[in-house]
């Protein structure tokens, strides 16, 4: 039997061992939840660019940037229009001036930057795409740039390789020849611009598209920024290619059906050509050079090129990406005619 002496010392011990643990099972909690923001803020001396920052995917993929706890500090803002970048600015972020169709300016717009997210950009008869993005790898690899993060195309996994799959496909084998690191991020083609069509749709009640079409694996701007924060705050991401597209592959035929279903209204799936389908855009106003290049997503289409669906995106950023129902019911309202969407 213990003596009461014997009893206190042992619950001392006793609670001096759970305390112990406590802070122990604490500590290793508190570690667990530090570790991730660590390996994504980096180290301090690494600056991150940002090409094309004032754009739409540039913008959505500094927010993403910040989100996952990189300080603005380490950020490098380059685009034609830094006024815009003033916010971030103000937070620590080096915002600067940089254009592909002058090279003279990218030496100080990448200097200090040790990744890069370069995003894919259109060229002209003059200058091709594929021209300004080489001019960019040189300048970056000038620079002292270590990492680049190329948004290509998906087509390309497939095989496509003309129309714009040509400029990704050229700008992707510079890069490769380049000897910076790099990571291709091989976009699917964005939903966003769906809205617009999809409105259209309902309005003459009728979707056209080309015949013996195949699905593709619709992805939002938003998830495609999530995947470039991904790779450029992720280490082991050199060398590698990554398919991002959507969770679901969506015929012109889902499509229709979808917007039947979000707004009650009729639409059917009238097929047409790639000259019809360049005539008629050019009648809402498209200028004709564009309604060619995006024609060649109409080939690219019945090749069966952008009928992909991978998982990588979701791995990458941890959560699923978004549908395209979803984005069609958060857009209920731009998707009907005035007269349907007004309270009487």
């Amino acid at each position: 039997m213990k003596t009461p002496a014997k009893k206190i010392g042992f619950a001392l011990r006793r609670r001096v061992v759970l305390t112990l643990a406590f802070a122990v099972a604490a500590a290793g909690t508190a570690l667990i939840r530090s570790a991730p923001a660590q390996a994504q803020a980096g180290s301090a001396a690494e600056k991150i660019i940002i090409s094309g920052a004032s754009g739409n995917l540039g913008s959505l993929t500094v927010k993403e940037l910040l989100a996952r706890g990189v300080p603005a500090s380490r950020l490098i803002l380059v685009s034609r229009t830094p006024e815009e970048q003033k916010e971030y600015a103000d937070m620590g972020a080096s915002v600067r001036f940089g254009d592909f169709t002058k090279p003279e300016s990218l030496p100080a717009a990448y200097a200090g930057g040790t990744r890069m997210l370069l995003i894919s950009v259109g060229g002209d008869a003059q200058t091709p795409a594929a021209v300004l993005l080489k001019r960019a790898i040189d300048a970056a690899k000038a620079a002292g740039v270590k990492q680049i993060a190329y948004t290509s195309y998906v087509g390309i996994t497939r095989g496509d390789v003309a129309g714009r799959a040509a400029d990704h496909k050229q700008a992707e084998d510079a890069l490769k020849a380049s000897g910076v690191a790099w990571t291709m991020l091989r976009n699917s083609i964005y939903m966003d611009g769906l809205i617009r069509q999809a409105a259209a749709m309902v309005s003459t009640g009728k979707a056209e598209v080309p015949p013996n079409e195949f699905p593709i694996g619709y992805i939002s701007r938003a998830d495609c920024a999530a995947a470039a924060a991904a790779v450029l705050t992720q280490p082991g991401q050199e060398g590698k290619t990554y398919d991002i597209t959507g969770p679901d592959l969506i015929s012109e035929q889902d499509f229709a059906q979808l917007l039947i279903e979000i707004t009650g209204k009729p639409v059917r799936v009238v097929y047409v050509d790639d000259d019809a389908y360049v005539a008629n855009a050019v009648q809402t106003g498209v200028p004709e050079p564009l309604a060619r290049i995006n024609a060649t997503f109409g080939f690219a289409i019945r090749a069966n090129f952008l009928n992909i669906k991978s998982e990588t995106l979701q791995i990458l950023i941890g959560r699923k990406p978004k549908s395209l129902r979803e984005l069609l019911t958060a857009n209920k309202a731009a998707l009907l005619p005035a007269s349907s969407t007004t309270k009487r």
